[in-house]
């Protein structure tokens, strides 16, 4: 079932431009401190983070699972992530739940000291698609129990399914399910390239989650990438679609600052480097998630990997060296300059959240 799917969203993405045509973060400032009064040697870019300590406040997003070449880059991401001390989610464990041969795939991220890993399903799993029974509890359980997961990401991607020839368009009861899950298990709401804004956040909060991933504008766009498929299917309308609806969505820093809620946020959606992770934490963010250059990354080798995450590492140690902050807790709270869109999205969203 998700196989053929899961091999086209890895080579497209690998070889097809489908990043949103715009890039958000250049709209953050970070203000320069030209006297930093700290030395580089005792920045500490710890983080604890659904109380597991990371070695940094980055998270391996979440990226795929479910066929045989995934084992290969899991197994890369899990020994890069267990190197530098940071952590990992796992793509959509659809597929392994439906067939359990397709486990291991998923499974070998077990063999890592990995310091926080994140399970993954589908919100539109939650409810009945086309006579498919949904997903309840029991398969939030074996998910977590498949890679010994900490904590559950329970990801939104409606602008992905309207694009799919194969999409899931049901979603009413999709919230309850959600707070159903939570009540057993620590649940990550994650937003795949779409954004949150604070209404969903709110009810999110109130049907018991954790944590939030905003998953926002400005990265990968997978109505960009469905669009591909489509067309390589021959699909008109699909295709049609996908280009039409390639930028739809909140802007990944805009989603931060609105869904600052009290909840743990993760940053996915355009981040490109450890400035980047910086820009995300001085707007509130616990952590910055990435994605396709850890696929990049990954489908080079283990080496690959943890080369991408310490130098992730240092350039996050740069910024917060050059805005005077010693820990990640300073960082947060350094000055930042929000222009450009960015600005014009959070000035006119104010009087709407």
């Amino acid at each position: 079932m998700g196989f053929e799917r899961k091999l086209d969203h890895i080579d497209i993405c690998l070889k097809e431009k489908v990043n949103a045509h715009c890039n958000y973060w250049d709209d953050v400032h970070i203000i320069h401190n030209a006297l930093p009064e700290v030395d580089m040697g005792d920045i500490d870019t710890s983080v604890t983070l659904f109380g597991k300590e990371l070695a940094a406040p980055i998270i391996i997003s979440a990226i795929t699972g479910g066929f045989e070449g995934a084992e290969s880059i899991n197994r890369n991401l899990a020994e890069g992530a267990a190197k530098a001390g940071v952590g990992l989610g796992l793509g959509s464990q659809r597929p392994a739940l439906v067939d359990d041969s397709l486990a291991p795939s998923y499974e070998v991220v077990k063999d890592y000291e990995i310091p926080l890993v994140m399970a993954n399903i589908g919100a539109p799993q939650l409810v009945e698609q086309k006579g498919v029974a949904a997903f309840g509890v029991e398969e939030a359980r074996q998910a977590i129990e498949m890679v010994d997961a900490d904590v559950l990401a329970i990801h939104m991607n409606f602008l992905q399914e309207i694009v799919q020839p194969e999409g899931d368009l049901r979603a009413a009861g999709c919230l309850d399910a959600i707070g159903a899950i939570a009540k057993e298990f620590p649940v990550v709401a994650k937003e795949t390239g779409a954004g949150l804004s604070r209404t969903v956040a709110h009810s999110l909060m109130k049907h018991g989650v954790a944590g939030l991933d905003v998953g926002g504008l400005g990265g990968t766009s997978f109505a960009a990438v469905e669009h591909h498929r489509a067309k390589k299917g021959g699909d008109y309308t699909l295709t049609r679609i996908g280009e039409t609806f390639w930028d739809w969505g909140i802007p990944t820093p805009v989603s931060i600052v609105a869904v600052d809620v009290g909840l743990p946020m993760i940053a996915t959606g355009g981040l490109r480097n450890g400035l980047d992770v910086a820009r995300a934490v001085s707007l509130g963010a616990s952590a910055g998630g990435l994605a396709r250059q850890m696929l990049v990354a990954a489908v080079e080798g283990a080496d690959a990997v943890h080369k991408e995450l310490d130098t992730l590492i240092s350039e996050l140690k740069g910024a917060m060296f050059l805005s005077g902050a010693g820990n990640v807790e300073e960082m947060a709270n350094v000055p930042v300059v929000v222009t450009g869109l960015s600005a014009d999205w959070l000035s006119a969203m104010e009087p709407l959240e």
